[in-house]
């Protein structure tokens, strides 16, 4: 038997696409998290603002991840033709799926902007929280155009097996919005008057368009990929939409989960949406932070499939898995130490903070089980395998999220009730991947 090269799935390899795919990945967050704790910060109605933030950037990631699937699968496209020698055959896809992004963003901000009190009275907004929902949410979808470009070539990115220029493009972002939320929203006296939400979302709306910038210069400068389109669609493209197509409705199920969380603290009471809007964004940005290795699993696993590489493909498998299981016990330990000042950083009143820390333990306590679940969600894209993961994501949503939530509600558990659905919820997940994926390619390995 020949002797197996896992220089492919080496430390140095697999980290070189992991740890800039790890800062890009939490740029986004970040940005949004940053918001958080400027507005709750603000001294008139923090917790209403805090909330109607919390609301609108549920709403906000679900479009963006449901919309950007795209990404995921012109990155799945780019390196398995790469792992083949075949870049060439690309080439027009590339555009033309950039083009078909440009329409659809255009189209969901069509729709949605004037819509905006209609939607928002769905996750059981009213009042004050209900006004600074919409004001806030016009202003940020302004940018889904910008956003969604932007992930789009980040998936061409990745595809190549380099995530350091979109890590590049992330920072600045996140630099911009850091700075402009802290003067947008505070105001600086005689100068910029305080513009409290919607400072934060002008912030944001600056922050997309740096990133969207950035990502076009290094398109240009440093992939062998051009914008010009062919009116012959490219073999590759019915293909590509039909996996696009598997994962909008993947993440479609996977947001109705979270809408569902946020519509059911909303019904709580303002402090038990404040809180949940701390306990989601943090539990977004652990995701993110630890989805760098999947991305990882994502670009490698499919340059492995189009090399039909399936001894390395178990090798990075096994891999990944550790190193994504250690940065989620390093950060549980780090916010084990930090417990009760994690929640102050982001809102000062008492009650909310109070519910935060009632219920964070078990936000950490599903990072290793998230760990497994992204990690092997990342090797699945990878390798085109967009109608399981679909058809899992429906299972952990409908007959795992969704009963455990209303049952734990009808026992007047509230916030505990929607964690305890999140943790059913990754279990399902977790599980399905790991079996569907040893059943597939441990034998192959063989």
């Amino acid at each position: 038997m020949a002797k197996l090269d896992t220089s492919a799935v080496s430390f140095k390899n697999i980290n070189s696409i992991a740890i800039p795919a790890i800062i890009a990945g939490i740029a986004e967050p970040l940005i949004s998290l940053t918001d958080i704790a400027v507005i709750g910060n603000v001294e008139d109605n923090s917790v209403e603002a805090l909330a109607a933030a919390g609301i609108v950037g549920s709403f906000l990631s679900a479009v963006i991840w449901i919309l950007a699937q795209t990404k995921t699968a012109i990155s799945a496209k780019v390196s398995q033709h790469l792992g083949a020698n075949r870049l060439h055959a690309v080439k027009t896809l590339v555009p033309q799926t950039i083009v078909f992004n440009l329409f659809l963003s255009l189209l969901i901000y069509g729709i949605t902007a004037p819509l905006a009190q209609l939607i928002f009275s769905a996750y059981n907004a009213e009042g004050l929280i209900l006004d600074y929902s919409v004001s806030y949410y016009q202003i940020r979808a302004i940018g889904f155009p910008l956003t969604l470009l932007t992930f789009t070539i980040f998936g061409v990115f990745r595809g190549l097996q380099n995530t350091s220029w979109a890590m590049k493009c992330s920072l600045i972002g996140a630099v911009v919005n850091v700075t402009l939320d802290y003067t947008l929203v505070y105001g600086i006296d005689g100068l910029i008057p305080a513009m409290h939400l919607e400072g934060a979302a002008y912030a944001s709306l600056a922050a997309q368009a740096t990133m969207f910038v950035m990502a076009l210069w290094f398109f240009f400068k440093k992939t062998p990929f051009h914008l010009k389109l062919s009116l012959k669609l490219n073999p590759e493209f019915k293909p590509l939409l039909v996996m696009a197509a598997n994962l909008f409705l993947r993440t479609l199920s996977l947001n109705i989960a979270i809408m569902l969380a946020n519509a059911y603290a909303t019904d709580y009471g303002e402090n038990y949406i404040a809180a949940q809007s701390i306990l989601m964004n943090i539990w977004l940005f652990f995701s993110f932070f630890i989805d760098g290795y999947a991305n990882a699993g994502n670009a490698i696993g499919g340059k492995l499939l189009g090399a039909k590489d399936y001894k390395n493909l178990w090798e990075l498998s096994k891999k990944i898995s550790k190193y994504a299981v250690l940065i989620a016990l390093i950060l549980m330990a780090i916010c084990g130490i930090f417990y009760d000042q994690i929640g102050i950083l982001f809102n000062k009143d008492e009650a909310v903070l109070a519910l935060f820390a009632s219920a964070f333990w078990i936000v950490l306590l599903m990072q290793p089980i998230n760990a497994i679940a992204f990690m092997f969600d990342g090797i699945f894209k990878g390798l085109g395998e967009a109608a399981y993961l679909r058809n899992l994501l429906l299972v952990a949503t409908f007959l795992g999220f969704t009963p455990a939530l209303l049952i734990s509600d009808y026992f007047g558990l509230k916030l505990y009730a929607i964690w305890i659905a999140f943790l059913v919820w990754m279990l399902i997940r977790a599980s399905g991947l790991v079996i569907k994926f040893r059943r597939k390619y441990l034998n192959k390995e063989v």
